[in-house]
């Protein structure tokens, strides 16, 4: 039994322990700030929890030890308060978050930790999957031109002028909409602006648009920084989504006042469970003499688990995690450190079981290109 410290009990964090309390494997303790939503959680799951503010990093450090990892399932800002504490306690450290600076400092925290730890941080779906099966496509190639990311979650059935209903955290969502984007353009890793750059696609009959966002790419722009000329991030919404959220965060400047523009968000747009996740990856290059593309487009929807409607997105972020987290303590990572997911190899991803809900348990494949 391997025993693991969840922190953060909501929509996530509870799927997560779900995930591996029912694997058998694992002695689940989570723990959060709201003991409602402990209490909630415990009414459908036999697991020990416990109240804390994560933020008292003397106090979870002590918590955490005798741990064999801990998973941050808790808002991005507090995760390097999480890692320093689980540096202290000898733990090893997983989280989802999606900020760039949140992802350095975790990784400064794992050049100081003791050398048997592994920091994984970005473990969910954008950063997380998208970029190991990206680096998988990639290493096909004998030479790579190319590099194409697009991940949406998305409404089943868009009933609003924005064609959107939140699916997963609003803070995430303004953070991926506003902060500046890592791309590379002509060989160079540099800057994108957030929300530019629209593109447009049809997949199965339905018209997508795809901008910029934050976030997404993970650290794929430094491990391939002069090895492809164009390697790029995009979230992909209904159509007239990114104009409505530039107008937004540009023109009423709502971007400099984002917990206006989350309570407004939160105020205006209902969420869903009746969503659906959509994964395409385009990599073209040269192969045997010839300039090929391979492109592999995933839909994952909806699943009935353990008595309830996971939805797709809560399905696939949590998923991808406790794959990750899963393979580390069954050693098929042997990596310590800091963690890069594109070092993470797909095709063991996929047989793992819960990476297996990337293939026919929980999505369609359109397009294969594995």
């Amino acid at each position: 039994m391997h025993n693991v410290t969840i922190l953060g009990s909501g929509k996530i964090g509870s799927a997560i322990a779900k995930f591996l309390h029912y694997s058998g494997d694992y002695t689940v303790l989570v723990g959060d700030i709201d003991s409602r939503s402990l209490e909630n959680l415990t009414e459908s799951l036999p697991v020990n929890t416990f109240v804390i503010d994560v933020t008292d990093e003397a106090t979870l450090t002590k918590k955490l030890e005798g741990q064999d990892c801990v998973v941050s399932a808790c808002s991005y800002e507090v995760n390097p308060i999480i890692a320093r504490a689980a540096a202290k306690a000898g733990v090893s450290y997983f989280d989802l978050t999606e900020d760039v600076a949140t992802t350095s400092a975790v990784r400064s925290i794992a050049e100081i930790a003791p050398s048997d730890l592994v920091f994984a941080p970005q473990c969910g779906l954008a950063p997380g999957f998208i970029g190991i099966l990206a680096h998988h496509l990639y290493s096909g190639f004998d030479k790579v031109d190319e590099v194409k990311m697009r991940v949406g979650a998305l409404p089943q059935n868009p009933s609003n002028m924005m064609m959107y209903k939140l699916t997963w955290s609003t803070k995430g969502l303004i953070n991926e909409y506003c902060n500046p984007c890592e791309t590379i353009h002509n060989g160079r890793k540099i800057e994108a602006i957030p929300l530019e750059e629209v593109e447009h696609f049809s997949l199965d009959g339905i018209s997508y648009e795809a901008f910029n966002t934050s976030g997404g790419l993970g650290t794929l722009c430094e491990t391939l920084e002069g090895q492809v000329r164009t390697l790029n991030y995009k979230t992909v919404r209904y159509q007239g989504h990114q104009y409505l959220m530039k107008f937004l965060t540009k023109e009423l400047r709502l971007s400099d006042r984002r917990e206006l523009l989350q309570e407004i968000l939160e105020n205006s747009i209902p969420i869903t469970k009746q969503d659906v996740v959509l994964i395409f990856c385009t990599v073209t290059g040269w192969r045997n003499g010839y300039l090929e593309q391979i492109s592999d487009v995933r839909k994952i929807y909806p699943l009935n688990l353990y008595g309830e409607t996971w939805s797709s997105i809560q399905l696939a972020t949590s998923a991808s995690l406790c794959a990750i987290l899963d393979m580390y303590l069954n050693r098929e990572i042997s990596h310590s450190g800091f963690l890069k997911q594109e070092d993470i190899s797909l095709d063991s991803f996929l047989a793992n079981r819960f990476g297996s809900y990337y293939t026919d348990k929980g999505r369609n494949i359109v397009n294969p290109g594995i």
